[in-house]
């Protein structure tokens, strides 16, 4: 026999349900309390689905019943009402709808504003940064103009495409971060900024990176270009991704893939210009050296270097 401890709310007594009544009387074995597990487990359920949709009826219908408004205040403490919970597709909809309507009035600068952090906050990164321009542009002085800027700039940077595609967003982030700094130059986000500039610059360099290693492992394929000619395109980008990106942790790379390019040229060079290239790889290797003395690439580029210095000898 298992004994069962129920406790009943006194509003609702036990034995005034009769299929509780019908419930207990099926305790006399472990089936039992099977039984009345699953029968109250499906009973609470169900209750629970009935009261979440009526919970989603009421609400569609309130949001429905507010978008047929012809009252625009209605709208707008609705969409601010959505945003505060959460609910941002609701209150960009309702926000685009009044937004122009309340041009001229108290509330459109902080209606646009709203527009565009119910933007960013449902990730449409470019949708928001074109609403934030439109708030700077429109209340350069505005109370959320410094803000504005800064997330209209960090909606690009969170959205900037893997290095392998274009760019171009990438750089329209690191436009409008660099105007950042120079609106609020003490501003409390200038680190952050700071750093997501750098992330964007390593981002581009990385970049560089890649088409270097392309020129680089083409190398002596010639069908669109002279003998040698991706090591020479190869050692060009290099030095122009040194050029832009000074401080860029891949600097290393693009010196290795320098030094071995113009090893590769050296090697292919026509007898008459052999002792001008090899010295030219020796300087490569003295920069490498200097730069990197325990540089990850320091060993392969000594044995190269050592095959030239034998050649010069």
């Amino acid at each position: 026999m298992v004994k069962i401890f129920i406790i009943i709310n006194p509003r609702n007594p036990v034995e005034n349900n009769p299929e509780n009544i019908k419930l207990i009387k099926t305790f006399s074995n472990s089936k039992g309390l099977t039984t009345f597990v699953h029968k109250m487990t499906d009973m609470k359920l169900k209750y629970i689905c009935f009261s979440l949709l009526l919970v989603v009826l009421t609400s569609c219908g309130e949001y429905n019943k507010i978008l047929k408004s012809t009252d625009t205040m209605v709208k707008y403490e609705a969409a601010k009402r959505y945003f505060n919970e959460g609910k941002y597709s609701r209150s960009a909809t309702l926000l685009e709808e009044v937004v122009s309507l309340l041009r001229g009035t108290s509330n459109a600068e902080e209606s646009l504003y709203l527009l565009a952090q119910a933007q960013y906050a449902m990730k449409d990164y470019v949708s928001a940064a074109e609403y934030f321009k439109s708030y700077y542009t429109s209340f350069p002085r505005g109370e959320y103009a410094e803000l504005a800027r800064y997330y209209s700039a960090y909606g690009l940077y969170l959205d900037s495409p893997d290095p392998r595609l274009d760019q171009s967003d990438t750089y329209k982030a690191m436009q409008q971060f660099q105007d950042f700094l120079e609106y609020y130059p003490q501003s409390e986000k200038k680190e952050q900024v700071q750093q997501a500039l750098y992330e964007l610059q390593e981002k581009l360099s990385y970049k560089e990176l890649m088409a270097v290693r392309l020129y680089y492992n083409l190398g002596d394929y010639t069908l669109y270009t002279f003998p040698g000619g991706n090591y020479l395109s190869c050692v060009i980008t290099a030095q122009n991704a040194m050029r832009t990106y000074p401080f860029s942790k891949y600097r290393e790379d693009f010196m290795y893939y320098t030094f071995k390019s113009k090893y590769e040229m050296a090697k292919q060079s026509v007898e008459e210009k052999k002792d001008f290239r090899y010295r030219d790889v020796v300087d490569e290797y003295y920069s490498y050296v200097n730069d990197y003395p325990e540089g990850k690439y320091l060993k392969e580029i000594q044995k190269l270097y050592d095959n030239v210095a034998k050649q010069l000898n």
